[in-house]
C-alpha cells in the first residue's frame, strides 16, 4: 500500500474459559498507520483453524503448518486486491451510497435505500452513517493517498469507524464486535461492496 500505509498479518488465539472447548487461531491482516483490524474473508477461502484440546503434538503440528498455508495465500490475495483498491477512485457521492449500503441493519433499510425514502430510515442509522463518512473525509489515516478518494479508503471508512471513533462499553465488548460481532458484520458488507465495484475502475455507484 506504499510506504505510509502499511499493512502487516497477525493470528490471534481464542480458547473457553473452562478449557475444554476448542483453540481457535485465525489470520488477520492490520493496517499499521491506524491499527485497523480488517476482518474480511475472501470467498472460497477460511481463515481459521480449530484446534482440539485433545489433540495430540502431530494432529496440531499439521493443524498449525495449515494455518501458516491459509496465512500466506490470504495475505498475498489481500494484498493484491488492496493495492488495486488503492488505485480505484470513488466521488463523495458514491462514497456516501456505499456507507449506507454497507452500514444498513436489515433488508427494510436496505430496500428503503434502493427506493430512495432513506429519509424514512431511523434516526439512529442515519447518525452512524453520518459519523462514518464524516471519518472517512476527516481522519488522518483516510487523508493519505492511498485512501482519499479511493475504494481502499472507503473501505477503511467502515472498518476504521469501528476500531477507531465508534465508542463501545469496553474494550471486551469491543473486540467481540469487531471479531465476531456487528463491526465484523460492516466490514464484511464494505468489502463485499468494494470486490464488486472493484472489477471496474470506473465506478458508479447505483443503489436499484
Amino acid at each position: 500500500m506504499g510506504k505510509d500505509d502499511l499493512i502487516e498479518q497477525y493470528l490471534f488465539l481464542t480458547t473457553s474459559h473452562d478449557g475444554f472447548g476448542s483453540i481457535t487461531a485465525a489470520f488477520t491482516p492490520v493496517r499499521i498507520v491506524c491499527n485497523n483490524t480488517l476482518n474480511a474473508a475472501l470467498k472460497n477461502s477460511s481463515g481459521s483453524v480449530r484446534i482440539r484440546h485433545s489433540s495430540g503434538a502431530n494432529d496440531r503440528l499439521k493443524q498449525a503448518h495449515t494455518l501458516m498455508g491459509i496465512s500466506g495465500r490470504i495475505g498475498d490475495e489481500m494484498e493484491q486486491i488492496f493495492n488495486h483498491w488503492a488505485k480505484v477512485r470513488i466521488t463523495d457521492a458514491d462514497l456516501k451510497k456505499l456507507v449506507q449500503t454497507a452500514m444498513a441493519p436489515n433488508k427494510e433499510v436496505l430496500d428503503k435505500l434502493q427506493k430512495g425514502l432513506i429519509d424514512e430510515a431511523s434516526s439512529v442509522y442515519k447518525n452512524i452513517v453520518d459519523e462514518v463518512y464524516g471519518y472517512a473525509m476527516s481522519a488522518p489515516s483516510q487523508l493519505v493517498d492511498t485512501a482519499k478518494g479511493t475504494l481502499f479508503g472507503a473501505y477503511n471508512a467502515v472498518t476504521g469507524y469501528y476500531q477507531n471513533a465508534r465508542k463501545f462499553k469496553d474494550s471486551e465488548a469491543k473486540f467481540k464486535s469487531i471479531i465476531e460481532g456487528t463491526a465484523k458484520q460492516r466490514g464484511q458488507s464494505a468489502f463485499d461492496l468494494c470486490l464488486h465495484l472493484g472489477k471496474s475502475s470506473n465506478i458508479s455507484f447505483q443503489l436499484n
